[in-house]
């Protein structure tokens, strides 16, 4: 099991639920991320860097793309999460991921050397995102990628509407700004990635939407089940708002005529041309 500063680390918790919540997310996003690699073009011989990887969910995407010329970087701060990628890239016998405990700002990587360099729900959390990106930008080649998939928390909501969910969104808000982070932390990207000489190359937002039986409501559900609690622990909201948040939502769940709308998440990329 994970140790208890690993654990600290993450807002969102390292443990075997959450590696089962990322899992499902990816199934439902994944396709938005590998549509994301398309518009870039991301092939074979490219070396990457997954930045926050996770449990490899993204890594693996990559190295299917990049073949066996290519290769593939895992940083993360958990070995809990890279244990499972070592075992998912060991299962297909593949030699050219490679995992390497730590994080962006505490990590010594390899200068002007990465074509493509990709960030998924990572940067909303950190609390300086323009520090957390200069030594990502030192480790891009000239002509490389620097490739970013956040949010820009607005947009979500349930219809019907008239709840106390209807609150949520300052709510989640709030809880990420409990850990040091921003929740509209893409907007202040691309004036970043001009500051320091990298040419925007995509900025493209998407909000996925569907009813009480849809992957991306069943995707919130497992989020705010695990995390309504949770911020309820942290003093974000109080037990009786978290019992009331839990109640409506399980309402629209039980409607067939409900619509969840997700959360902007915006593809932001830029090239290095220095």
């Amino acid at each position: 099991m994970p140790d208890t500063n690993e654990h600290d680390s993450y807002l969102l918790g390292v443990n075997q639920q959450e590696l089962e919540r990322l899992q499902f997310q990816h199934s439902v996003w994944g396709h938005v991320t590998r549509k994301f690699f398309d518009r870039l073009n991301v092939g074979r011989g490219w070396r990457c860097l997954d930045v926050g990887a996770g449990p490899g969910l993204v890594t693996m995407d990559l190295r299917e793309l990049v073949g066996e010329t290519g290769e593939v970087t895992a940083l993360d701060p958990s070995q809990f999460y890279l244990d499972c990628l070592r075992k998912q890239a060991a299962d297909k016998g593949w030699t050219n991921v490679t995992c390497v405990h730590g994080t962006a700002e505490n990590t010594t990587l390899p200068s002007r050397y990465y074509d493509f360099i990709f960030v998924r729900w990572v940067i909303a959390f950190v609390p300086d995102p323009e520090q957390f990106l200069l030594p990502l930008f030192n480790a891009l080649r000239t002509g490389g990628i620097i490739a970013i998939q956040d949010y820009y928390y607005e947009g979500l909501s349930l219809f019907p509407r008239g709840g106390i969910w209807d609150t949520i969104p300052d709510i989640v808000r709030a809880y990420y700004r409990s850990g040091g982070g921003d929740a509209y932390v893409t907007g202040k990207i691309p004036a970043i990635f001009r500051k320091h000489g990298l040419e925007i190359a995509d900025f493209t937002p998407t909000c996925l939407s569907g009813g009480p039986t849809s992957g991306v409501m069943e995707w919130a559900n497992r989020f705010f089940s695990l995390h309504i609690p949770l911020m309820a622990k942290k003093g974000v909201i109080s037990r009786e708002q978290a019992d009331a948040l839990m109640a409506d939502w399980s309402a629209h769940r039980q409607n067939p005529d409900t619509l969840f709308f997700s959360p902007l998440v915006v593809d932001v990329a830029g090239i290095a041309r220095r």
